[in-house]
């Protein structure tokens, strides 16, 4: 059976805002991503409604009405009361036409059948079967109690829905027929695949103005009166109890609305806290006009249940009350299996959290979950992940750029747009004879620095880099002046190259002296080899006379 929330992975941007409104902690993060953990989820739709990407989807039953629609067997609508609040201005009879035109056989409220339900809670507070009688309308409020209140099964009313009861008389007057419920609840399509459902399909008001689109049909407006209507009261919270006869049998009534505060009120029966009482639970703040697709996108309660108050009438609907055994059914146990650890486990989570005292414990919630022993608990049932702690990250950040920014030889500082100094770390101090770094925050750069690259960074946006020697402090250093367009801020990065330009001086005065003394001495061998070449030359002059007289004495 699919789960009617599913996830577009794509959209997901690892943001959190799910886990922090889920009421029952039913989101898992694996990989980056937020997904309902199936067990758990008791399909309120708040994950649907709060997603800013719109990445938690709803599994749409159009394809599949449209189906019935092609087929043979007759279709018929069941539409819940909250109807009148999203079609403002629409009553029953105009949705029957709309409905019509898309090849139902007719659409009818299942408001009336509330009378059904009303009664049967009536019984069972008339013969004090439970001190504590939990209504069994909201199908998230049941699903909460089966997966994570199991023990308070047992004072959750097994009266049926009123959808469920409308839609079994459907199909006792027309065995063929195939039921579709529409309606703004995410929880009715779990409760339609659920064995022993009396309905076939449950499309939210926004996949039937899907239907209407495609098929080009409009919703007319027109209201219809009709004094035996009362239970049209059903759509908002308080309006089962306001139907009831409660002026009997020392009951209490109580009306709750969302899914925190239903907790709340679970919290309080599970302690033994309540007696005597009966109590309307709705997971959605103002009843079904709060679900899901209201909340989303018709998100007006004040309008919402000033619709539903003003169509429904004074009277009870006029309809027979079916056998007991026909409007009732079992509530059975969902109860995920959540391994809890001991406390030792929790400490050793918690260290790894960085969470080593009372006072690292901020429980800001974050990350989703109310305390830091709560996301422990979570790390520990693969709900969560260790590093997803907000203000431990930002610490290591803060902590590990304050480790940098100290203790780097470099000289960094922070400019605001008027070229005042922000920040400016201990090199920078040494490089510029600074002795404590208060002494020059919030000066002009001019008082330390040229302030003319600056000047030109802050105009160009672009960054610069330049060899200048500072006269002042009798340094030579390498300067990098880069612009930040998120935070209007200037950094300056400054490498004391002194000693390197020193050095490079010396060896340059080593050069120099090198190349003076080679020249001088290719300067005297030259000399040598003049002299030499000149006494050579004398020489040989002498000895080609005296040869030459030789041979003519020889000769004579």
């Amino acid at each position: 059976m699919a789960h009617p929330i599913y996830l577009k992975k794509s959209d997901c941007k690892n943001c959190y805002k799910c886990v922090r409104h889920c009421p029952v902690q039913a989101i898992r993060f694996s990989g980056n991503l937020a997904h309902v953990i199936a067990d758990e989820c008791m399909l309120c739709g708040q994950c649907y409604v709060v997603c800013p990407q719109d990445a938690q989807k709803i599994l749409s039953d159009v394809e599949r009405v449209e189906m019935l629609l092609d087929g043979d067997a007759p279709v018929y609508l069941s539409v819940d009361p909250s109807f009148v609040a999203y079609y403002a201005g629409t009553g029953i009879e105009k949705f029957n036409e709309a409905a019509k035109a898309l090849g139902f056989v007719t659409a009818e409220e299942a408001a009336k059948f509330g009378v059904v339900v009303k009664r049967e809670y009536e019984a069972v507070i008339e013969n004090e079967r439970e001190s504590v009688v939990i209504s069994s309308c909201c199908p998230s409020v049941n699903l909460m109690i089966q997966k994570h209140y199991p023990d308070l099964i047992k004072h959750l009313s097994d009266a049926m829905s009123y959808v469920q009861i409308h839609s079994a008389d459907i199909k006792s007057r027309d065995e063929d027929a195939k039921v579709v419920f529409v309606g703004p609840c995410i929880a009715r399509k779990d409760e339609a695949n659920r064995q022993g459902s009396t309905f076939d399909a449950v499309l939210t008001f926004e996949e039937f103005d899907e239907l209407l689109r495609d098929k080009q049909v409009e919703m007319s407006e027109g209201m219809d009166e009709c004094a035996e209507s009362k239970e049209r009261l059903f759509a908002a919270s308080g309006g089962i109890s306001k139907c009831m006869n409660s002026d009997e049998h020392g009951y209490a009534y109580l009306s709750v609305d969302g899914a925190n505060k239903c907790i709340d009120v679970l919290e309080d029966i599970k302690n033994g806290e309540v007696e005597k009482c009966f109590i309307e639970l709705w997971a959605c703040a103002g009843g079904c006009v709060g679900g899901p697709s209201f909340e989303k996108y018709h998100n007006t309660p004040v309008r919402n249940y000033k619709a539903v108050s003003a169509y429904a009438g004074d009277e009870h609907f006029d309809v027979e009350q079916p056998e007991l055994t026909a409007i009732t059914r079992n509530f059975e146990i969902m109860q995920g299996m959540k391994v809890m650890p001991n406390e030792h486990k929790i400490r050793e989570i918690m260290m790894q959290m960085g969470k080593s005292k009372p006072g690292d414990e901020l429980n800001c919630g974050m990350c989703g979950y109310e305390t830091c022993r709560e996301k422990a608990i979570a790390v520990y049932q693969n709900k969560a992940e260790i590093k997803v702690c907000q203000p431990l990250l930002a610490k290591k950040s803060e902590n590990f750029s304050d480790i940098i920014f100290d203790n780097t030889p470099n000289g960094l500082l922070v400019l605001n747009e008027r070229l005042e100094i922000q920040e400016i770390n201990p090199a920078a101090c040494k490089i510029m004879n600074i002795r404590r770094a208060q002494d020059v925050l919030g000066a002009q750069i001019v008082t330390l620095l040229e302030p003319k690259p600056f000047m030109d960074v802050l105009q160009s946006k672009k960054s610069s880099f330049q060899c200048a020697y500072l006269a002042e402090y009798d340094r030579y250093v390498e300067q990098s002046i880069l612009y930040d367009n998120n935070y209007h801020m200037l950094f300056c990065l400054i490498e004391d190259v002194t000693d390197e330009a020193n050095e490079r001086s010396k060896k340059a005065k080593i050069r120099q002296q090198t190349t003076a003394i080679a020249d001088q001495m290719v300067e005297k061998q030259m000399r040598i080899v003049q002299e030499i070449a000149s006494l050579l030359g004398e020489t040989t002059a002498e000895t080609k006379i005296a040869l030459t007289k030789l041979k003519d004495t020889m000769e004579d």
